[in-house]
């Protein structure tokens, strides 16, 4: 008996598929690493404090979401948590292709290494790309 496949139609393909992106459309990275160092969370908006994700901390330095404050704090409770575990191995660090992902893992690394936790890391000294 012959089987036919329905395919639904999906999304619509942007115009803007196969092209560079229009310069409006562009982000600062500058301003983004700098609002990551300078901006401080408000804590009395619910907005600004640590939210994770599927894959981990998300938000934007521009709105005060995702700035060092807080990964000095996410870096400083894993730290805390190991130390109260007994965890004493090797922490194996990853890094994600957004703009901040060098800043971060700076951070991170400072209070991985002031807390004495041997810290794996990919040796590069370019940031990764995405496709």
């Amino acid at each position: 008996m012959p089987h036919t496949l329905e395919t639904q139609a999906g999304p619509a393909l942007s115009p803007l598929a196969g092209k560079p992106a229009p310069k409006e459309m562009l982000i600062d990275v500058a301003r983004l690493e700098r609002e990551y160092f300078e901006r401080k969370p408000d804590v009395s908006d619910r907005n600004q404090l640590v939210a994770f994700g599927t894959s981990g901390h998300r938000g934007s330095s521009l709105h005060g979401a995702f700035n060092e404050a807080h990964i000095l704090a996410i870096t400083q409770a894993i730290c805390e948590y190991r130390r109260g575990q007994g965890i004493d191995g090797p922490l194996y660090m990853g890094k994600d292709t957004h703009a901040l992902s060098v800043p971060a893992q700076r951070t991170a690394l400072e209070v991985l290494a002031a807390n004495g936790v041997e810290t794996i890391i990919r040796k590069t000294t370019a940031s990764p790309q995405r496709p």
